[in-house]
């Protein structure tokens, strides 16, 4: 639904996007991360034909975004970080104004400016103008307006900017169906947690460049290296260095517990548990660390580590 060959853009002598490539099929969600001025809004404005390529080739549906400007944006819904609202019209008629836009029948409209606004909790605030819409409600009317066409492809900048909780978890939710409506969906956001939640496959871009993309469990396999375990015993350690077995790494150790890499879990920690308990350690809890997407794009970006040993 989403693919990219080598995608470039070039401003004088900067290169703002520079050789990325992407895939992403029906019911797929991919989050683009990266700090400000990486490239991701120059690379939303390719996919949607607003700028043209310098070199490379990039396909939203099957069309192609500089041979077939017109059906891409037809088969794209596009949330931007500056919506463009018209604030003096009431959000029902500024839907159904851009239903007419998109070709839609006066039935089509109707029908689907009502559900969004329901969908959204504004069919309350339908009649009111827009200028008079909360920063969360804009966004959300937003929104329904980048879905007004059924598009097979979401690209969305922020989703959940500026949105109360009870709104964010609103539109997350959205998503997700999205999802399972098999359509393609890409995510700018620097909401790392939203990411991680929604997301299927990852792409960190720095400098116009893609430098790592996979899913979030791959990329903290690859990144932070093997998972890391905890134990929890009943008594402190008193300066004892317990046995471990050959596949497990000791990586930080406290008064009352020790933390190891394996490889091998399955097998490793049935055994380093046996060993601990005939070594008279009374062990209270095993569990896998917690390892965030975070910590995997502050490694990608700045090489930057945080209580896990990374290989």
């Amino acid at each position: 639904m989403i693919v990219t060959q080598d995608l470039s853009k070039q401003f004088g002598d900067y290169w703002a996007v520079n050789k990325v490539n992407l895939n992403i099929q029906q019911g797929e969600v991919l989050a683009l991360l990266g700090p400000n001025g990486a490239g991701k809004t120059t690379t939303i404005r390719i996919l949607t034909s607003v700028l043209r390529p310098t070199k490379g080739r990039a396909w939203i549906a099957g069309y192609d975004v500089v041979k077939e400007p017109k059906k891409v944006r037809a088969a794209v819904g596009v949330l931007t970080e500056q919506h463009g609202l018209y604030g003096r019209m009431p959000a029902i008629d500024y839907l159904d104004f851009f239903g007419q836009l998109y070709g839609l029948t006066t039935e089509e409209r109707k029908a689907r400016t009502e559900r969004l606004l329901d969908e959204f909790s504004l069919g309350d605030d339908s009649d009111r103008r827009i200028e008079e819409y909360s920063k969360g409600m804009r966004q959300k009317l937003a929104l329904a307006r980048a879905l007004l066409h059924d598009p097979p492809v979401l690209l969305l900048d922020e989703p959940t900017s500026a949105m109360d909780p009870e709104s964010a978890h609103l539109v997350r939710d959205a998503i997700r169906d999205l999802r399972s409506a098999s359509r393609a969906i890409i995510i700018c956001t620097h909401n790392l947690s939203e990411a991680e939640e929604l997301a299927d496959k990852i792409a960190v871009i720095r400098q116009g460049e893609i430098i790592v993309q996979g899913s979030p469990d791959d990329l903290k396999s690859k990144m932070l290296g093997p998972a890391e375990y905890e134990v929890r015993l009943a008594s402190q350690l008193n300066g004892q260095e317990p046995k471990l077995p050959a596949g497990a790494v000791l990586t930080s150790e406290g008064l009352d517990w020790l933390r190891y890499q394996t490889t091998n879990p399955n097998e490793v920690n049935p055994e380093l548990l046996q060993l601990l308990l005939e070594q008279g350690f009374p062990v209270v809890g095993l569990r896998e660390v917690p390892r965030s997407l975070e910590q995997v794009y502050m490694q990608a970006i700045y090489g930057y580590q945080e209580s896990v040993s990374f290989k």
